[in-house]
């Protein structure tokens, strides 16, 4: 059985039963109790799984038994780790929320409720972008949406202006059902950065760019 199989049996056997031990782990995954220590202690340099030393009850005697459990720390690096076993739906969710708005409640409450999203990030980005100067405001914003998995970068243009790249789109499905998002998020740019900036998105991943684009100028 391939090792990549094995650690995945193991996680997914942990979630069922949530604490096992080697033995049992082995005989599940028909390798040696030795094999299966080895895949073990390797989860465990990962921060995937963890020991869970249970006292001997009764009259049970001699060490402790070692039972291992998923790391209750490390939920979402399991989850990214083993994808198949912890399948992620909440972008589907995301769109069929959306059409569903927009189906029940009409395009006019799907624009205000894209505007009262727009402005609570937009504050969210200006309380954190405040007192700065441009360059830095741009920067410090390509930061932020890059933790936030849009892959974003500040660059300077051949032109001196700043460019704000994002070369990943973390709400592209959600996007692809509601077109107004991605105004949406041009009004947020345009709020953050502050009423002494023009704002102009010059390539749109959607229109088949590969990436969103704005290039960013005073005033």
């Amino acid at each position: 059985m391939a090792s990549g199989h094995t650690k995945q049996r193991i996680i997914e056997h942990l979630q069922v039963v949530q604490t096992s031990t080697a033995p049992e782990m082995a005989r599940l995954c028909d390798v040696s109790d030795a094999a299966m220590r080895q895949h073990l202690e390797q989860l465990e340099t990962e921060g995937l799984v963890c020991r869970d030393i249970q006292p001997n009850t009764g009259s049970t005697r001699g060490r402790p038994a070692v039972h291992w459990v998923l790391n209750p720390e490390q939920l979402q690096s399991i989850s990214d780790s083993f994808p198949e076993t912890f399948p992620d739906r909440h972008h589907d969710l995301a769109v069929d929320l959306l059409l569903g708005m927009t189906e029940s409640f009409g395009p006019d409450a799907m624009q205000s409720v894209l505007a009262r999203r727009g402005e609570r990030l937009a504050k969210h980005y200006q309380t954190l972008l405040a007192d700065l100067p441009l360059t830095q405001r741009v920067e410090r914003l390509a930061n932020l949406r890059d933790a936030e998995g849009y892959r974003a970068e500040a660059s300077v243009a051949a032109d001196g202006s700043l460019l704000l790249t994002e070369h990943h789109c973390a709400i592209a499905q959600a996007a692809a059902a509601c077109a107004g998002l991605c105004e949406s998020e041009l009004v947020v740019f345009r709020t953050a950065l502050g009423s002494d900036t023009t704002v102009e998105r010059v390539q749109f991943a959607p229109a088949g760019d590969g990436r969103c684009s704005y290039r960013i100028s005073p005033r």
